[in-house]
């Protein structure tokens, strides 16, 4: 081999080499990271395409509204799991906690808190529980009846779609429309049941109603303790069933709607992480939430909600009122007619329960409070 033919083989070693560096390098998810960062923010080198650059691949092709829908028209979907906060009962007149002015710890100066979180605080209950039952008078369920957001819940349990339903709502209202049970976690309780808080004797929601409604405070028979609606207030744990359902609920979940809520909040915000990447997540919602602070390709697993970010893969926005959203997807799924249907024949049972009722406060000798005693004496026999 002449000198002159070794000394074009160098370069071509080295450049070899130097590729396989830029290989290297091309993998290193820092400097990954880093280029991405420059290019698009700060348009510094590379491509400032941000869609190009970061290769962007879609769940499905489009990921606006009409998009979604034609999707789920097309293909279906078959485990969705929900999850809703405060926003989807406004309508029913529960206000939410945190919207300026109407929510409800704007309106709280009544009750002469030291802070308006403490009506929700364990070790301020312990001490001064009037406030609590006095704002639990005012929302007590049976006073409400359920939104179009949540007969929309009932009607994908009644397509056999709904794998679970998760509430941060302590209204009861997901019960009311005849959502089975099982189907529900609530995540932050309910006043479905009630426990003394020194005993943990348990009490009955219809006991608890007497109680607050004849403005007095609800003492264990037993050792009278104060008896607590199961309400997680600061300083409590959540649920078991909100740590232990979520492995088998996510797991091949293909659709995860979100609705009426901060997400803000946790552990229960944490939800939105759950689903695999290639589950579609819908956010119908009055205010854009659930966005990271920070530039999102700078966290190469980022899983917040990227609606309008150029790296979003799946997650699609309907900013309106909850109903409205729910109503736009029912028409759009050609769901409407039985969305009203729905509505109609469940408000029809509840309206008339609520008349009967109120026929039987009407009776002579019909006292709520010795019934619902009578009912707990009942309950002590058999243990």
């Amino acid at each position: 081999m002449s000198d002159s033919e070794k000394k074009v083989e160098k370069p071509t070693t080295t450049a070899s080499n130097s590729s396989s560096s830029d290989e290297e390098e091309d993998k290193d998810p820092t400097m990954d990271v880093i280029r991405r960062f420059f290019a698009n923010t700060l348009n510094l080198g590379g491509s400032t395409d941000a869609k190009a650059d970061l290769k962007v691949e879609k769940v499905i092709p489009d990921l606006s509204f009409e998009g979604f829908s034609e999707h789920w028209r097309e293909h279906g979907f078959r485990k969705i799991v929900t999850m809703v906060g405060a926003g989807i009962s406004t309508s029913a007149g529960i206000p939410d906690f945190r919207s300026p002015g109407s929510g409800l710890y704007s309106n709280l100066k009544k009750y002469k808190l030291p802070h308006p979180t403490a009506i929700f605080d364990l070790d301020y209950f312990e001490k001064n529980p009037a406030p609590f039952f006095a704002l639990a008078k005012e929302l007590y369920p049976g006073s409400f009846i359920p939104t179009p957001a949540h007969y929309f819940v009932r009607l994908l349990h009644d397509k056999g779609l709904l794998q679970r339903h998760y509430t941060q709502n302590i209204d009861t209202l997901d019960r009311l429309t005849g959502l089975p049970e099982e189907k529900i976690i609530e995540a932050h309780g309910s006043f479905h049941t009630n426990h003394c808080i020194k005993c943990r004797k348990e009490y009955d929601m219809a006991w608890m109603k007497a109680e607050i409604f004849a403005d007095r405070l609800p003492r264990c028979k037993h050792c009278k303790g104060v008896v607590k609606p199961d309400i997680v207030f600061f300083g409590e744990n959540l649920p078991e069933k909100f740590y232990t359902s979520p492995d088998e609920d996510f797991q091949d979940c293909d659709l995860l709607i979100i609705m009426g809520t901060s997400l803000e909040v946790q552990p229960f915000a944490s939800l939105v992480q759950r689903p695999g990447p290639r589950c579609l997540r819908l956010l119908i919602n009055r205010d854009a939430v659930g966005q990271a602070s920070f530039v999102p390709w700078m966290d190469p697993h980022e899983r917040s909600l990227l609606f309008d970010r150029p790296n979003n893969t799946r997650d699609v926005a309907y900013l309106s009122d909850c109903d409205a959203g729910v109503l736009a997807l029912a028409k759009a799924l050609g769901w409407e007619d039985e969305l009203q249907q729905l509505i109609t024949s469940e408000k029809e049972k509840l309206n008339a329960g609520q008349e009967s009722d109120q026929q039987d406060k009407e009776k002579p000798h019909s006292d709520p409070v010795d019934k619902a005693s009578g009912s707990e004496a009942k309950k002590d026999a058999s243990l």
